[in-house]
């Protein structure tokens, strides 16, 4: 399990809290919840021209968001780093030291929004900070959301340059050796979502 989140990390759930207290509909209920076991955080990159499939195990996500008022919505993501999965157990040891993840100063990556903005018909771009291994950069992720019986599945990839955040450090971070762009991909199974 993870760590009890800051009240930095619960700020849109305080917010929502706040307006019920002062009589004020949230914009979305409260029972909105990311359903981990049908979601998932994947990512792929080429190491010497080889395709390299990778998924991360732990993460949690915060939502408040309601596709009727979009710009309203806020996501909060964070990704436990030393839970990367890429098919080895020496691999993966590799990937938790200082010249990759760094995991013991940096256990985890952050994706904090700023704001959303409709894309088309069930199609949304969240705008927001990505910090990875103490550096952070803004993005722009799309996403589709689609019904699934009781859920609603948000969906969607997005690249990262690895040495804007410093992943691979020496040796390998000429991109000759391990690509620069990585690929990642995710779908958020979540509950309490109104679907598109």
């Amino acid at each position: 399990m993870m760590t009890t989140p800051s009240l930095g990390w619960q700020r849109p759930f305080v917010i929502a809290a706040l307006a019920c207290a002062a009589g004020v509909s949230p914009p979305v209920a409260a029972e909105q919840r990311l359903v981990p076991a049908q979601s998932e955080i994947a990512f792929t990159s080429r190491q010497m021209g080889v395709s390299v499939q990778g998924r991360f195990r732990i993460f949690e996500a915060q939502i408040v968001f309601d596709p009727q008022q979009p710009e309203a919505g806020r996501i909060a993501l964070r990704v436990d780093l030393a839970s990367a999965a890429i098919g080895t157990a020496e691999t993966e040891a590799e990937l938790a030291k200082p010249g990759w993840f760094d995991t013991r100063r940096y256990p985890q990556a952050t994706f904090t929004s700023a704001t959303v903005r409709p894309a088309g018909p069930g199609r949304f771009e969240v705008i927001g900070k990505l910090t990875l291994k103490g550096s952070s950069r803004d993005l722009v992720v799309p996403v589709a959301l689609q019904r699934a019986g009781e859920l609603t599945l948000a969906s969607g990839s997005f690249p990262i340059r690895r040495l804007d955040f410093r992943i691979g450090d020496g040796d390998w971070s000429d991109p000759s050796l391990v690509a620069d762009e990585v690929l990642v991909r995710f779908k958020l199974a979540l509950t309490g979502v109104a679907g598109p």
